[in-house]
């Protein structure tokens, strides 16, 4: 019997009620598969705050990096809108990555062919299904460069510095390349390479690392173009790799394409394909505690974990599997849901799951 040792980070709003229904889920793999999985919760985000003063403790850093793999509901909210700006339950989400290395954010854009309506982009573009992986590199660029103030021409200026080392692009192309030879060896690399240096640079690097993969067929884009083909001709794409800052803002327009944020999961990953997954939605604390959250993304997360960090493939598959049943039988929770179309709970949204696994 495999054993593993996971964090969970149930987090803020719905966090703790989708993160129940991902860990019934691991717990029905672990039955089907004979598997253990012990699981280890820790806070972060806005719950840290009000148990600990801190977004993000250093109990939780040190047992997030003693385990095999780290689970994340969702974090921050209104509760928490007057706490410093370095003391945020978002900044947990930067310091979680940092102090892991997850320097690689894998996040899917996936229409399933039963939602293909719910997507705003007309069906002759994206057809019945659509399926981009975007690579975004997730601890150097923009977010983390030099910054501060100083006195400029007009006056008291801000300035934020866009940085990349060899080393950096060489990494996460790496990650992206081996993603797209276990897809269908396309890689799309998105830059600004006619204005900046740092893009200019990143370009260079993505086309010498190209000589590793000669099996994947590479092309370039500026990011303004590949915002326009998102919406365009999304099917231009299959594997995606950018910069920080241009990853989060595709990431983001990327997931509104589908249609249904609450159906879409992501992966940070590090060194040794150790990764933090989550779903990309946020904490909704709105509809928190009334059981009626979407809890797909984080269990389609635990398949991403399975298949990345782990390598079991027929674990994550299987997982998937489920998930396309349960829709392709007609149930949908309320923010899925059609007109006339009775929507189900986050429980019974889990529970078919399940059933469907075994």
């Amino acid at each position: 019997m495999a054993s593993f040792n996971l964090a969970v980070i149930k987090g803020d709003g719905i966090g703790p009620e989708i993160v129940d229904e991902a860990l019934k889920v691991l717990e029905a793999i672990g039955e089907k598969y004979d598997h253990k999985f012990n699981f280890t919760e820790v806070a972060a985000g806005g719950c840290a705050i009000d148990c600990c003063g801190q977004c993000l403790p250093k109990e939780t850093v040190d047992i997030c990096k003693a385990s095999d793999s780290v689970i994340l509901g969702a974090v921050g909210g209104p509760k928490w809108d007057n706490v410093p700006g370095d003391q945020r339950p978002e900044r947990a989400l930067l310091g979680l990555r940092e102090n892991l290395g997850l320097y690689a954010n894998l996040r899917p854009a996936i229409i399933h062919n039963a939602l293909s309506d719910a997507s705003p982009i007309k069906k002759e573009i994206v057809g019945d299904s659509l399926d981009i992986l975007i690579v975004r590199e997730l601890t150097g660029g923009i977010y983390f460069g030099d910054r501060g103030y100083r006195d400029g021409k007009y006056g008291t200026e801000a300035y934020d510095t866009e940085a990349y080392s060899e080393m950096e692009i060489r990494r996460i192309a790496k990650v992206a390349f081996e993603a797209a030879m276990s897809r269908d060896k396309r890689l799309t690399s998105v830059d600004k390479a006619n204005v900046l240096e740092s893009s200019r640079f990143w370009r260079k690097t993505i086309i010498d690392m190209a000589k590793e993969y000669p099996e994947v067929t590479l092309d370039h884009m500026y990011v303004d173009n590949a915002a326009m083909q998102l919406v365009r001709n999304p099917k231009h794409f299959d594997v995606i790799v950018t910069s920080n800052i241009f990853g989060d803002i595709l990431s983001d327009e990327a997931s509104q394409i589908t249609g249904s944020i609450g159906m879409l999961p992501s992966a940070s990953i590090g060194e040794g394909a150790f990764g933090m997954y989550e779903p990309i939605h946020g904490s909704a604390p709105d509809i928190a505690g009334q059981n009626i959250a979407n809890p797909i993304a984080t269990i389609l997360s635990m398949a991403m974990m399975l298949r990345y960090t782990f390598k079991l493939d027929d674990e994550a598959n299987a997982i998937e599997a489920a998930v396309t049943k349960v829709l392709n039988d007609g149930f949908r929770t309320a923010d899925i849901a059609t007109k006339g179309v009775q929507a189900i709970g986050t429980k019974q949204m889990g529970e078919l799951i399940i059933k469907a696994l075994n």
